[in-house]
């Protein structure tokens, strides 16, 4: 049976004092006899909190950004995570995967229910979990099928069993595509580490949407242990913000009297905007090519006539110049004319799961302005479907019923009185987030470099598959240079040229062309 828990929150690792590091960084600032330490620090009380809180009130808060905090969390849930924790850029996580490891359906999030609701919600969960099971079973012969017919050696034979690759890897490709009936409640455990800055942010901002109940809960919790660990903080702290302080709500209230209707005429309008695609370049600066063929001229001290724009874009963008692409660590940020990447900037606007999405979002070079979720919440069922399903008519069928079946007991808790917020913790990892995205040149070509990948997540891959086509049809000699990580390295004349090891692919996708790129699994 579904069940619940208490979310788990324990304060790890820290700076040693870090509410005094602090203050003291800030006194370095005007520090006439080098570095001041804590110690010194501790040693004048009065001075201490009184630059405390003059910085801290003057919004001079670098200070606060030196000292991190990180946190180990567990039972909280991935509607939770993707609404708020990894809405941000000012964060390091690493969070267990559902592509990977096999979820628990039995503990999730469940909110403060009674009577008939808390029985439908359960019953939905339940129903949800045994969904997923149901659907690794059904597709398990569909993907092996599709597994042999890329690696046939590895296929069990008389005398022989399966490769163990075969063996480890089928299931989980089974299971990334299972998991999108698994509704957002789904628990997760992950470490998080902030700075006492942001933590700071947190708490302020913790009672808003999509989650404020939950989110208030959790990040209390943490500013809690941060208090029992170094209890100066409390000189500074400020209380959160009521939700009806929030700038979301306050437009919610003034139009709708509080309530977050979904607007058809908005999906419609977006989705049209798309034109078939999963991502669609809908802004990029005029001179693209130009600035950064002048910013390169411009690191080096050469003229237009010394450097033409093909040849200086070249020089950064093309691997077999600049080996650094073919690298495992992106050092790109290092060097002075990788950082000429900066200028050339795209917008786009993405339909994506919520799973997908919640991958991308972990792209924080490359901001997204995701939506508040209730506003999704309409009568009809609005999904992303996998690739993987339209080759198993019998599996396709089941998970349509599924999520026929998951809205209907959204429906029937609205009915109920059961608010948005309760109600949007059923939602599948499969409901669709649209939103857009913008980054500069050097952010998204690493995020495309490793999300054109073959094993980068589905929809991500098929969403940079559009957005580097794109950006070859605007922006030709910037495009020319885009592809998976093997193409660089390759291009760059590193070896080996997969990087991947024992998960490589099976197709030398450094021999396709972007338009070419194409996967089931």
């Amino acid at each position: 049976m579904p069940h619940s828990a208490a979310p788990k929150i324990s304060l790890i690792n820290s700076f040693e004092r870090p509410y005094e590091n602090a203050v003291a960084t800030a006194r370095t600032c005007y520090s006439s006899r080098g570095i001041v330490t804590a110690e010194q620090v501790a040693a004048k009380p009065d001075l201490r909190d009184r630059i405390a809180a003059s910085t801290y009130q003057a919004g001079h808060h670098t200070t606060l950004q030196h000292a991190h905090l990180q946190f180990g969390l567990a039972n909280v849930s991935r509607q939770f995570i993707w609404s708020f924790l990894h809405a941000h850029p000012f964060y390091n996580s690493e969070q267990v995967s559902q592509r990977y490891v096999t979820t628990d359906t039995e503990a999730l999030f469940v909110p403060d229910l009674c009577g008939e609701a808390l029985v439908l919600y359960l019953e939905t969960v339940e129903m949800q979990g045994a969904a997923f099971h149901q659907l690794c079973e059904m597709l398990a012969p569909t993907a092996e099928a599709l597994y042999y017919g890329i690696f046939p050696s590895r296929a069990a034979r008389p005398n022989k069993a399966a490769h163990p690759l075969a063996v480890r890897t089928i299931p989980k490709k089974v299971q990334e595509v299972a998991r999108y009936v698994l509704p957002v409640a789904t628990f997760a455990y992950l470490y998080h580490t902030v700075s006492a800055l942001t933590l700071l942010r947190y708490y302020r901002l913790c009672a808003q949407f999509d989650v404020p109940v939950e989110t208030r809960r959790v990040v209390e919790e943490m500013v809690r242990q941060l208090i029992d660990f170094d209890p100066l903080f409390a000189q500074i702290l400020e209380e959160p913000l009521p939700l009806e302080e929030t700038i979301e709500y306050r437009y919610f209230e003034a139009q709708y009297g509080g309530a977050v209707p979904r607007s058809a005429a908005f999906v419609e309008e977006f989705d049209a905007s798309l034109q078939g695609r999963i991502s669609a370049l809908v802004a990029v600066k005029a001179e693209n090519e130009t600035l950064l063929a002048n910013a390169v001229r411009e690191v080096l001290g050469r003229a237009r006539a010394e450097l033409s724009d093909e040849d200086a874009i070249a020089l950064v963008l093309d691997p077999a110049h600049n080996p650094y692409f073919g690298e495992s660590l992106n050092v790109t940020t290092m060097s002075k004319l990788t950082r000429t990447m900066v200028h050339p900037h795209y917008t786009f606007r993405k339909r994506l799961s919520h799973t997908a999405d919640s991958q991308d979002q972990r792209h924080r070079m490359t901001p997204g302005s995701r939506p508040t979720l209730h506003a999704y919440l309409g009568d009809e069922p609005d999904y992303i479907t996998p690739t993987l399903l339209y080759h198993n008519d019998a599996a396709r069928a089941f998970y349509d019923e599924t999520m026929a079946r998951t809205w209907a007991a959204i429906r029937r808790l609205r009915a109920l009185g059961v608010s948005a917020e309760d109600a949007s913790y059923l939602l599948p990892n499969a409901v669709a987030i649209r939103f857009t995205e913008s980054a500069d040149l050097l952010a998204l070509h690493h995020k495309l470099r490793m999300r054109l990948c073959y094993n980068a997540q589905e929809e991500i891959f098929f969403a940079s598959r559009d957005e580097a086509l794109q950006i070859q049809q605007v922006n030709p000699l910037i495009g020319q240079y885009l592809g998976a990580p093997c193409t660089q390295r390759h291009a760059a004349g590193a070896r080996p040229i997969c990087p991947e090891g024992d998960r490589y692919c099976g197709i030398p996708v450094w021999k396709l062309a972007i338009s070419e790129y194409e996967r089931v699994l």
